[in-house]
This record gives structure tokens, sequence and C-alpha cells, in this order.
């Protein structure tokens, strides 16, 4: 029966032991977690320290409120939507607009919308939509002959009669 004991005794030592090597594994991989946790979601150099002891005082509690207390998003994370936030304004710096109205325009637009400004002329030659500004075609080389549209009036209030009608695109000269 002391035999039996003796056993019951050192299997019992055995479970706590293991137990207690699960125990302290976890607990030191909750620090770790923790430390390297909180490197990543802030630049403060105590941070990893102060969050850090209180796990390891707190143990299971001090995680719970670590989770609860972190920032909420890494510093790769927060980049990464300043790059795209950024993205997102430079795109719509970008689009241009109307140099009389000031509207947002199409890039391959002839006339604005709003106010009916001429923006683009087609290259006799190629037919491609020109800049006002261009003296040359870029597509084709050649020298734009085409005369300038008309722009219609702002209203039918102010018509002379070409409200009405489309505007005409010149006719391209023969090739």
């Amino acid at each position: 029966m002391s035999l039996d004991r003796e056993a019951l005794n050192t299997i019992l030592l055995y479970a706590i032991t293991a137990a207690g090597a699960v125990i302290a594994a976890t607990w030191l991989g909750l620090i770790l977690w923790t430390w390297r946790d909180i490197r990543q979601r802030s630049r403060d150099p105590l941070a990893p320290i102060a969050a850090s002891l209180m796990v390891a005082v707190l143990g299971l509690f001090g995680i719970i409120i670590y989770v609860l207390l972190r920032p909420p998003e890494t510093l790769a994370e927060a980049y990464e939507r300043s790059l795209e936030e950024e993205a997102l304004l430079r795109d719509m710096e970008e689009q241009p607009v109307c140099s009389s109205c000031q509207h947002k325009i199409q890039p391959d637009w002839m006339l604005c919308p709003h106010c009916t400004a001429q923006l683009r002329r087609p290259c006799a030659s190629c037919g491609r939509l020109l800049d006002m500004s261009w003296q040359i075609c870029p597509y084709c080389a050649q020298v734009p002959t085409v005369a300038p549209m008309q722009t219609l009036p702002a209203s039918p209030a102010a018509d002379d009669g070409r409200w009405a009608k489309p505007t005409a695109i010149p006719a391209q000269a023969p090739r």
C-alpha cells in the first residue's frame, strides 16, 4: 500500500510540475506577445515596458485590460491608411476642371457641359483631341488648321438661334 501511495505522489508531483510549466510558459508567452504587439502599435518607448509589466503582474486580467486599452490599429495599418488617403486626395486634385467655370471635366470632352466653353478641338489630320493651347498635334506632328468651335449661350433665354441645334464639329480636311 505504501508503494501505491508513493507512486501516486510521484504521478501527482509530475502532473503539478507539468501544469506549472504550462502556466509559466503561457504567462511568459502572454508577456512576450504583449511586448511585441505594443511595439507594433506605438512609438512610445515606455509603452512596451508598462504594458508588459501590467500583464506580468496581473496575469490574465492584465492581458484583458491591455486588449481593451491598446491602440486600435498598428503603425503599419495607420501608414497604409494615410497612403490611401493621400492617393485619394491626389486623384481628386489631378482631375481636370474647366478653365471658365471650374467644374470637373473629363479629359475627352470637347465642350464643358456646364458653361459650354470649348475645352479641346479635333486635329484636322488625325482627329484626336487637342488642348486649345497646343500649337502642334503631338500625335501626328501636324499644325492644327481647324477653326475654334463657338460656344453656346448659357441659357435658352439668351438664345440667338444656336441653342436647339447641336454644335457642329468642323469638318476634317481631306487627306
